[in-house]
């Protein structure tokens, strides 16, 4: 689980640094080379359901009360949440008074509104004051936050459920989910609405109980708790992991052909809940899980991740931007995502390890 966690870390600084290809034309030498490798190393990198797989595989079922979950699990990623929300709101102002351009605070957060720049202060109260709704521009990593909430406000309900079901009744559950993973390209291409979905009845259709999140959960813990041989992993994994990742890319490349297309064709096949992102994920998710780790240093490196895992998460946005900007003008902008991605994890971990070196056990409400 340990080398599922760092490699799902990679990929998601590196969708990351992918992101600042999708929304950095203007500073682009070539804007078409930036469509192009943004597209194909962005098609590749689709690492959220692997950290909900990782939750259902390591928190279920759940083995406290669940005030006692609550209590510990929600605290520990509210707290660390609202102290970064603050800083990436505040930014903007502490570089605006620094004397940092307008350009140079939209190449490290190309997504940010104008706003963000214009009237730093009044924009970062107001964000501040959406927190209980929804994040903001300038964190935007943070929409996660709300769904983890999300899971572990439901994993000990779940948890009861998958305690007591065999596996012919988990693997009828995840049948169901798999059909769902569908409805993104039918509401698209065919219609919105779909078995029982309607003006007046929106979003719940006949599945709509199976489908979401709560699949990969239960499918993160179905995998960890069956194993097969090595060899097995790999004859049906990395077929499925080419297939997923070329329908994903096919997919995406296509949508962008499409003059003015909206966000949600932009991110059509890049949805988390869709097939081809399941099968790349999956197939990474059982591909480490094969991996065999003897060397003591690398273990403990693997295990610091554990420890460190948030934090990285919650500051490396800090330093995706100023390190994809270095690379793009030291080298071939192929290589920038990759190469950024290691960098940029590189110094997010150091930052995160050296912080709990120095504070201690206390670095937790800060780093979660």
């Amino acid at each position: 689980m340990d080398v599922v966690r760092v490699v799902a870390l990679y990929m998601l600084v590196a969708c990351h640094c992918a992101t600042q290809f999708s929304w950095s034309v203007d500073w682009a030498p070539n804007p078409e080379q930036l469509s192009f490798w943004g597209s194909l190393w962005g098609s590749m990198l689709r690492p959220v359901p692997i950290f909900v797989m990782l939750t259902g595989a390591l928190l279920l079922p759940v083995k406290t009360s669940a005030s006692a979950f609550y209590k510990k699990r929600i605290t520990r990623v509210v707290a660390p949440f609202f102290i970064w929300t603050v800083l990436y709101c505040f930014y903007p102002l502490v570089t605006k008074a620094l004397g940092m351009e307008r350009e140079m605070l939209f190449s490290l957060f190309p997504y940010a509104v104008r706003d963000f720049y214009d009237a730093p202060l009044k924009t970062a109260f107001d964000s501040l004051a959406h927190i209980p709704l929804n994040f903001n521009t300038i964190n935007l990593h943070l929409w996660y936050v709300y769904l983890l909430v999300g899971l572990y406000l439901y994993l000990p309900i779940f948890s009861s459920w998958v305690e007591k079901a065999s596996d012919r009744e988990k693997r009828f559950f995840l049948g169901l989910w798999a059909v769902t993973l569908l409805l993104p390209y039918y509401n698209m291409f065919c219609n919105t609405y779909i078995w029982g979905s309607c003006t007046w009845n929106m979003h719940f259709h006949a599945l709509y109980y199976f489908a979401g999140w709560n699949g990969y959960l239960l499918l993160g813990h179905y995998l960890r708790n069956h194993n097969w041989e090595t060899r097995k992993v790999l004859c049906i994994c990395i077929p499925m992991l080419i297939a997923g990742y070329f329908i994903t890319y096919l997919g995406h490349n296509w949508t962008l052909s499409i003059p003015s297309h909206s966000e949600e064709m932009f991110e059509l096949f890049w949805t988390n809940n869709s097939l081809s992102v399941m099968m790349m994920d999956v197939s990474i998710f059982l591909i480490c899980k094969c991996a065999v780790v003897n060397n003591g240093k690398v273990k403990r490196v693997l295990a610091n991740s554990t420890l460190c895992c948030f934090g990285i998460y919650m500051v490396h946005f800090f330093f995706v931007g100023p390190i994809v900007n270095t690379c793009m003008k030291i080298m071939h902008i192929g290589f920038v995502i990759p190469v950024s991605a290691v960098v940029t994890l590189a110094v997010s971990w150091a930052f995160v390890a050296i912080a709990y070196r120095i504070i201690g056990p206390k670095a937790r409400w800060i780093f979660g």
